[in-house]
């Protein structure tokens, strides 16, 4: 338990230490209020993802023999997806694709360290193919890059990302723990409580912002606990895992054919018709339009956590059903289509043109 206070404690005095500092170093690290995606309305520092990682480094002196087997491959192989989107966070030059492709060579690499790869994924096809382990890895490299690009396209109001990954890893943890598995359980909570102490800096005000690198690091390690859940305890497949995602990778799958389908679009190029920023616009700026931009631009993730808790309550609950889990999977796909029309065509009772 004294690593888990440790990394929180950790974390948000870095977190404070930053903002504090902004004047030495705000030339490289402020993020400017234009750009497509910015909902900020004062120049605010983005690199929250450096308190995250010296949080969990420090914190790992606490961490004992069993925990630390899994605890340090994965701060190890974590290493080029959190450089490259720190490096995207001072520069503002570093591509879509070069950042996606650090978070895959930070999948492959906890593959190598660690000897593990998904190979239960609740697909039989697919996990025969995957008894080839070459196959397993650049699967598992491609998943973990899916998913830690989903957790920076959600980074679009104060603590929703953050407060997501929280929201997430609680439940892997909480799986890992009903499972038996409290090595798994204790590394989860212990990223899930580094990451609260940054949400307290950044929630509601937006005092720093997790940046790239904070966000790719958090996406990562959430990918890999949930590669380590199913290989470790075969029967919870790949299909719990998905679920327990469900908001931020759906909301990468209607990210890229919304894209696709508008001319002259790109998969990678931002825009501001987010789920997160149709909520924004249609409800909290509607409910309320007189309170402060810092905390309508706040009160928009609360909302959100929602939308990511819902199908991780129903994974934990129904974890090792995969019919049900994919029932469940479905189910919140049509939910978030439905919302999403509702929002994007003003047909959201009591909104209004």
């Amino acid at each position: 338990m004294q690593a888990v206070f440790t990394a929180s404690a950790i974390t948000f005095t870095v977190a404070w230490l930053l903002v504090l500092s902004v004047k030495w170093h705000g030339r490289f690290s402020l993020d400017n209020t234009e750009g497509v995606q910015k909902m900020h309305a004062h120049p605010t520092p983005r690199v929250g993802g450096i308190a995250i990682m010296v949080g969990l480094v420090l914190s790992s002196s606490y961490i004992v023999s069993d925990i630390r087997e899994l605890f340090t491959p994965m701060l190890l192989a974590s290493i080029p997806a959190f450089l490259f989107g720190l490096l995207e966070d001072f520069t503002r030059r570093i591509s879509v694709r070069t950042r996606l492709l650090a978070t895959m060579t930070s999948g492959t690499l906890a593959c190598l360290i660690s000897g593990i790869a998904m190979q239960n994924t609740g697909i039989p096809w697919l996990d025969y193919l995957f008894i080839y382990w070459p196959l397993a890895v650049l699967f598992t490299a491609f998943a973990t890059a899916g998913i830690a690009n989903a957790i920076n396209i959600i980074d679009g109001f104060n603590g929703l990302s953050s407060g997501s990954c929280i929201i997430m890893l609680s439940v892997l943890g909480v799986i890992a723990f009903s499972l038996g598995d409290a090595a798994v359980a204790s590394l989860c909570l212990i990223v899930a409580s580094s990451s609260l102490g940054f949400l307290a800096v950044n929630w509601p005000w937006g005092r720093i912002f997790l940046g790239d690198g904070g966000a790719y690091l958090l996406g990562f390690i959430l990918a890999w606990a949930c590669v380590l859940i199913p290989m470790r305890h075969p029967e919870v497949t790949g299909w719990t895992m998905a679920l327990v995602c469900a908001y931020p990778t759906i909301e990468v799958f209607y990210s890229i054919r919304r894209r696709l389908h508008r001319k002259g679009h790109y998969p990678g190029q931002p825009d501001q018709v987010h789920l997160h920023h149709l909520i924004y616009k249609r409800v909290v700026k509607h409910f309320f339009p007189q309170i402060d931009p810092r905390l309508q631009n706040g009160f928009t993730s609360p909302i959100c956590w929602c939308f990511v808790a819902a199908p991780g309550l129903w994974a934990f609950a129904f974890k090792d059903n995969k019919i049900l889990i994919i029932l469940g999977y479905l189910f919140f796909t049509l939910a978030y289509n439905s919302i999403y029309v509702r929002l994007a065509t003003f047909r959201w009772w009591p909104l209004k043109r």
